[in-house]
């Protein structure tokens, strides 16, 4: 299998001279926040220097290498190329870009950049290594051929060039070629891992099993932690009828990999055949949750099910099954013995007319050969449900490092960021570098001569007890003084939402509404509006909730137009129509609050997500790099995932 060494990027100390011995320091913290895994920090950090020197090129590489490691390969590739304008003949930055490049299909653009670098150091290997790959992903196999003859020149002793020649003839499907390069390289190293697995597969082609099962050992005793070794030794297993070794490989490559989609799949039908049915289960339905339409694996369900004696369940998949594959005669012939078992007489006879009536003759023999039968993954013959899998996609290029505490991996809903709210307390978070404030709070709280300053933020926390009793002992205080906004907001903050409201409405009511500090009186109303549908939305009628967002947006437009600098009325207007899923409205909304303050990143996670919703995936990747820039770590995890999502599509079509 093709992998791409991940190149040795430096991160400590280049001897950078910079004037004040604080943007040392700062970028010093950066690259410790790099060493140490924390790249939301590092991104910070570095996000510092560039507002202080901005015609520096390190920080901008080294932002580019926090972002690949988060990857989020559009912000790293552009940062990068910042770094590249800034200092044109620095060679990592052009082996960074090239690998972001790669990550994003574009390999040619990835070729070019690995030239570029290889002039200034041809020694690199890794970047030998990745452009060929490179140039092979183009099908460019005589240029491929010619680099890899370059690099046994330079390095005659080593294997690695000798294993890829041969899969530049596997790639020609030249077989005998290709094994004779990779017994070359075993004879130079019989070390070498990736040589043994390459062999492992020819091996296999010939059911030569136990020689295969051999060559996976030698190789998974250099490569320990790839799941797919542990696989394909399973299947070499299997062949051998050594079932409990081929079980053992299964379950270690579940512990490296635990979303292995072969590993879970075969496991299970190894389970099955066994007779571990509730085990096989738990497979059949882990491996449904990724593939929901495996109408193959749906059928096996069904005969486990029935074992267990859960007939309804059994019933529904070969139903299932079977609207899929209307002539698949023996799901049949299954699904009326099992309705003859719940008393369904006369189901179980039309299952068996519409079988007598097609004349054909039901499979219910073993079938025969002098190996075990194994189906492509991407196999959709449904005469071939119980075959174990082999893995028929390409091969995975991303990057498998286990970097701890990878904050794309942590799973994020396609949710939007919380509302801003005017309140007394804020909700800490480490990771954002982002403080809302707009002068209108300062006028706001001496205005209303405020015994507590009224603050904005994001999220929601609720009180303890003590400061919800200090609120409600406030509240006779604040009416007898004639305070209505720190009224409203302390009945806001024990959750009396409907007094609240009423003191609010009755200082926009009988006020003049024309001044600037009204503004926030609009959007306090708003705040209240919002916070009683979420309260009341499952009692409502749907047709009163819309009108309550509608009067929300309505207060949220006035006060943008009293206070056009205010950007968080609009972010708010945006999260509501969001909600009422007018995409293309919250888009010119969220940009509203972004040509206010470009610095909102919330405002760039949910037009990101609009975009999204919107299925324009491109423009809202480049929201989320831009939110996940500007500290909010939570964008990349979706990029991770709507990258992928867009990789698949690019495939299909």
């Amino acid at each position: 299998m093709k992998r791409l060494f991940l190149l040795a990027l430096l991160i400590m100390s280049v001897g950078m001279s910079y004037a004040q011995i604080n943007t040392d320091q700062v970028m010093l913290t950066g690259r410790n926040a790099l060493y140490y895994e924390d790249y939301v920090l590092a991104i910070k950090r570095f996000n510092a220097v560039i507002a202080a020197k901005p015609y520096l090129s390190e920080p901008y590489f080294y932002r580019g290498l926090a972002k690949f490691y988060l990857e989020d390969y559009n912000g790293a590739e552009y940062d990068t190329s910042i770094a590249i304008d800034k200092s044109p003949f620095n060679a990592r930055y052009y082996s960074l870009r090239a690998l972001c490049r790669i990550n994003l299909g574009s390999y040619g653009k990835a070729e070019e950049d690995y030239a570029f670098s290889l002039r200034q150091n041809p020694m690199e290997k890794g970047s030998w290594h990745n452009m060929i790959l490179c140039q092979m992903e183009q099908h460019k196999y005589d240029e491929a051929d010619l680099a890899l003859d370059s690099m046994m020149h330079l390095w005659p002793a080593e294997s690695n060039q000798y294993t890829m020649k041969a899969q530049v003839a596997m790639a020609r499907k030249d077989s005998v070629t290709a094994e004779a390069w990779i017994d070359r390289a075993i004879s130079l190293d019989e070390f070498d891992g990736n040589a043994w697995a390459t062999k492992s597969a020819f091996l296999f082609q010939r059911e030569q099993y136990a020689a295969a099962d051999s060559a996976l050992t030698r190789a998974i005793n250099q490569l320990p932690r790839r799941a797919a070794l542990y696989v394909n030794r399973a299947m070499a297993r299997y062949q051998l009828d050594d079932y409990r070794g081929a079980m053992s490989d299964y379950d270690h490559a579940i512990d490296l990999d635990p979303g292995n989609y072969v590993a879970h799949l075969n496991r299970g039908l190894l389970r099955s055949q066994v007779n571990d049915i509730n085990h096989a289960i738990e497979d059949f339905n882990y491996v449904l949750k990724l593939d929901p339409d495996n109408t193959l694996l749906i059928y096996n369900r069904a005969l486990l099910l029935d074992k267990i004696g859960d007939y309804r369940g059994a019933i529904r998949d070969i139903s299932t099954v079977i609207r899929q594959y209307p002539q698949f005669w023996p799901g049949y012939m299954q699904r009326a013995a099992i309705r003859r078992k719940v008393g369904d007489i006369y189901g179980a006879e039309r299952d068996e007319f519409a079988v007598t009536k097609a004349e054909m003759a039901v499979r219910t023999g073993t079938y025969c050969a002098t190996h075990k039968s194994v189906r492509k993954k991407s196999s959709v013959n449904i005469d071939e449900y119980d075959q174990l899998v082999e893995d028929d996609a390409k091969p995975d290029e991303q990057y498998l490092s286990e970097i701890r505490g990878k904050v794309q991996n942590r799973q994020s809903e396609l949710k939007c960021m919380d509302d801003y709210h005017l309140g007394f307390y804020r909700f800490n978070d480490e990771a954002s570098q982002y403080v809302p404030y707009s002068i209108l709070l300062d006028k706001l709280n001496r205005k209303y001569r405020m015994e507590q300053s009224v603050i904005l933020y994001g999220h929601e926390q609720q009180l303890d007890t003590m400061l919800q009793k200090l609120h409600l002992e406030r509240i006779p205080v604040d009416i007898a003084s004639g305070n209505g906004v720190q009224a409203a907001l302390d009945y806001y903050q024990v959750r009396d939402l409907h007094n609240s409201y009423l003191t609010i409405d009755s200082m926009i009511v009988h006020g003049s509404s024309t001044e600037v500090n009204d503004a926030l009186l609009y959007f306090l109303r708003a705040q209240v509006r919002v916070a009683q549908i979420n309260v009341q939305q499952s009692t409502m009628k749907p047709g009163d909730v819309r009108l309550g967002f509608i009067n929300a947006c309505h207060d949220l437009k006035t006060s943008s137009r009293l206070a056009p600098d205010f950007p968080y009325a609009a972010y708010n207007r945006g999260n509501i129509l969001v909600r009422m899923m007018e995409y293309s409205d919250a888009v010119e909304a969220y940009s509203e609050a972004i040509r206010q303050d470009s610095r909102m990143p919330e405002a760039y996670y949910n037009r990101g997500i609009a975009y999204i919703l919107m299925n324009n995936i491109d423009k809202g990747l480049a929201d989320l790099s831009q939110a996940g820039e500007l500290g909010l770590y939570q964008a990349y995890s979706l990029i991770k995932k709507y990258s992928k999502e867009k990789e698949q599509k690019s495939r299909k079509n």
